[in-house]
């Protein structure tokens, strides 16, 4: 096997190497069909059994209520921007929006296209340090939009938003840190997610929506763009990518046999903890996150020095560690620890810390 670098990528990022494995093997025939998995028809029983068994393990890790759908669409997180606001938003109603980086602004401005905007909080003045504490909810707001971790600054939502108006529902973009954790989905009317972070590759994304409001969406809209369309046909109204849901279905079949979203929380709250402890008693490093907003996914930190931190980075990709570079927005490093990225790589980057600090002080 080619050997293999840490992957700290933000995305697409490293997926469990048996998943890989397994899916090198299907491939070339899946099981003993003699057709490679990318080479099966949507239609046939082949995918069917697939698509199938991934739905069934997403509602049991997720303890996903029988009155939702879960979906496999295309498009990412930036297409789900624009049909959740054209599905439900019309000129004179509201949507509350929690700013609290780049991902939220731009799925404002979709929003706008459709109805009115209130943004209910934003951390933007600190450069999306932080995750507001206070939000100013509309009264009539149809919808609640907030995105649970921001990959770019690092910072993580710990609870849902609360206290918002009863006929409003709750709307999340989940696409870095969806099942990281244990989620409560009935608190939720619609769970978007790209899938490319902690489920499996780009070009799928995961979509948890209430039953009422796959009815109540507008049905003046494209097929493609309505979610009943994709309801009803089951994910499969038009031909659906194949090869991505399938390691969708191994990374669910990984999770559930790795002990579930309990167990990888109790990993990932490790995880996040060796690193910001590395961080915070370095005499060289600062994290840039405020500590009470930390996200457990992506660990973002400077130096305060930008030819030190290129020199860091530089030195870092030198050794093994690949994508540890930070957002243009933020400047200095980050690491991205999904559920896949094993303990062992955060212990190696530690000690890589704590060798460039030596010989850098």
């Amino acid at each position: 096997m080619t050997h293999r670098i840490w992957n700290l990528s933000a995305g697409p990022a490293a997926l469990p190497e048996p998943v890989l494995v397994e899916a090198q093997e299907s491939l070339l025939s899946f099981g003993n069909t003699g057709i490679g998995i990318c080479e099966h028809s949507h239609r046939g029983r082949a995918f069917t059994e697939v698509i199938e068994e991934a739905e069934s393990l997403c509602r049991e890790l997720a303890d996903i209520p029988d009155n939702y759908r879960v979906l496999f669409l295309q498009g990412g997180a930036s297409t789900q921007f624009a049909m959740a606001p054209m599905n439900f938003l019309t000129p004179g109603t509201t949507a509350d929006y929690i700013v609290t980086g780049s991902w939220a602004k731009k799925s404002v401005a979709q929003a706008k296209l459709f109805g009115h905007v209130n943004v209910a909080s934003t951390s933007e003045a600190t450069n999306f340090s932080t995750i507001p504490a206070n939000n100013s909810f509309s009264e009539q707001a149809r919808y609640v939009h907030f995105t649970s971790n921001n990959t770019i600054f690092g910072t993580q939502f710990r609870t849902e938003p609360e206290e918002f108006s009863d006929d409003a529902f709750l709307v999340c973009d989940a696409s870095s840190d969806i099942f990281s954790r244990p989620i409560d989905v009935s608190k939720y009317g619609l769970i978007y997610a790209g899938a490319q972070k902690n489920l499996g590759p780009s070009g799928v994304t995961l979509v948890i929506i209430r039953d009422d409001l796959v009815e109540s969406g507008s049905d003046q809209l494209a097929s493609m763009l309505q979610y009943r369309t994709h309801a009803e046909a089951h994910s499969m109204y038009n031909t659906p990518p194949t090869f991505g849901i399938y390691l969708i279905m191994l990374v669910f079949r990984w999770i559930r046999d790795n002990g579930g979203l309990t167990a990888m929380e109790t990993r990932n709250r490790e995880k996040a903890r060796l690193l910001y402890e590395a961080i915070d008693s370095s005499s060289i490093f600062h994290g840039t996150a405020e500590a009470s907003s930390r996200s457990q996914m992506n660990v973002t930190f400077v130096t305060g020095d930008a030819d030190k931190d290129a020199r860091f980075i530089q030195e870092a990709t030198a050794v093994g560690f690949n994508a540890v570079k930070g957002h243009r927005s933020v400047g200095g490093m980050r690491a991205s620890i999904y559920n896949a990225f094993p303990i062992e790589g955060v212990h190696a980057l530690i000690r890589f810390m704590a060798e460039f600090e030596h010989a850098n002080i």
